[in-house]
């Protein structure tokens, strides 16, 4: 079977997915939580539920603005 190339999104790569998943991985739960509050507590981000279907959407407005 062969297998399919990863492909990373722009800005992203095989280290830098591996660098994130350490830092989750690696957390207490106390830091975890702690990060959690501190990204609520940040006023130049909204958080806010998305229903699932118009996920696909919102993402396709960010990478827009992004760009």
């Amino acid at each position: 079977m062969k297998m399919k190339k990863n492909e990373f999104p722009p800005g992203w790569n095989e280290q830098r997915v591996r660098d994130v998943l350490e830092h989750y991985e690696s957390q207490s739960e106390e830091q975890a939580v702690a990060e959690d509050e501190a990204a609520l507590e940040d006023s130049s981000q909204t958080i806010m539920g998305v229903p699932n279907d118009l996920v696909p959407k919102v993402r396709e407005l960010i990478a827009k603005r992004s760009t």
